[in-house]
């Protein structure tokens, strides 16, 4: 279907360079195909002049097998719709098909504008992991997460908002990424006869390794990432098998310096990455003077009441 409509697009656009732009060459095509085929759907002048643009956007018949096949028309409208970068688009189809986005999902992800938080996540890989596992680990973390199904009141410990994660598990792994598989929460580690607790525990399953995920409800501390080490060596030996490859950690933080991050992670001797997370995405500034304040609307609420 999808290479069908390409050809559509692609004869629409032979026609409009043969016959100009006011040959209504669009609107006659709707005509002439709806009445070859009645019962077909997707022929509309609207859904045609996505064709157009579907077949403007990718040009090569091979590329459109290869690449944009691997997801829907539904998807491709969205994507069409909502960016112009070429590149972009391409990230988005493949990141559709890879982490298995529905159309709701897909639409979410373009407007927090996912694509620029990943693959930038300060961390050091590249020293502990093979250059592929290396480089799929840089893929599959962002820099910065949007947990939006959280509730925006202050939190005051760790815990609060690791309970609340729990509590919305699907949404959690779902912003985290496919491939990861929640293996436990405060999850028990007994070391030198003193027990100690991992703030959230995942396994994932295309980079075949334990996760470590350490929680932080303030701004990132060097120290921080001493004791993420030390969970991640404790993992190795004492939950990790055989065939498991060596655990990564990820370090969330309210806010980061990405030079502090990099001199705290230049000496550590495990592969791990620290990101920033947000509870909603911020207020652009010329927005914020023109909605009303937490008191504003619970005054409004009283007087509905």
């Amino acid at each position: 279907m999808l290479m069908l409509y390409w050809q559509i697009g692609k004869h629409i656009l032979a026609k409009q360079a043969e016959q100009g732009w006011g040959a209504k060459v669009i609107d006659n095509l709707a005509k002439d195909l709806s009445l070859i085929f009645p019962d077909m759907k997707g022929l509309s002048v609207r859904n045609l002049k996505y064709m157009r643009k579907f077949a403007e956007a990718y040009p090569d018949s091979a590329f459109v097998q290869a690449v944009p096949a691997q997801i829907s028309w539904t998807h491709h409208i969205s994507i069409l719709d909502k960016i112009s970068d070429s590149a972009n688009r391409i990230w988005y189809i493949l990141k559709s098909a890879e982490q298995g986005w529905s159309y709701r999902v897909l639409m979410h992800q373009i407007d927090l504008q996912v694509h620029t938080v990943f693959g930038v996540l300060p961390n050091n890989f590249d020293k502990f992991l093979p250059p592929l596992d290396s480089d799929l680990a840089r893929q599959i973390f962002k820099d910065e997460y949007i947990f939006d199904f959280i509730s925006q009141e202050e939190k005051r410990h760790e815990t609060d908002l690791e309970k609340e994660f729990v509590q919305n598990i699907t949404q959690f792994l779902l912003t985290l990424g496919k491939g990861f598989a929640f293996v436990g929460r405060q999850y028990h580690v007994e070391v030198g006869g003193q027990d100690f607790y991992i703030d959230l525990l995942f396994y994932h399953f295309k980079l075949k390794c334990f996760v470590v995920l350490e929680l932080k409800i303030d701004d990132f501390k060097p120290e921080y990432v001493g004791k993420l080490n030390f969970y991640l060596s404790v993992v190795d030996d004492l939950v990790k098998q055989p065939e498991d490859k060596p655990s990564i950690g990820l370090l969330l933080c309210k806010n980061k310096n990405d030079t502090v991050v990099e001199y705290a992670l230049r000496d550590m001797n495990k592969p791990m990455g620290v990101a920033s997370y947000e509870l909603t995405k911020h207020i652009p500034d010329n927005l914020k003077d023109s909605l009303p304040t937490y008191e504003e609307l619970e005054q409004i609420i009283k007087n509905k009441l």
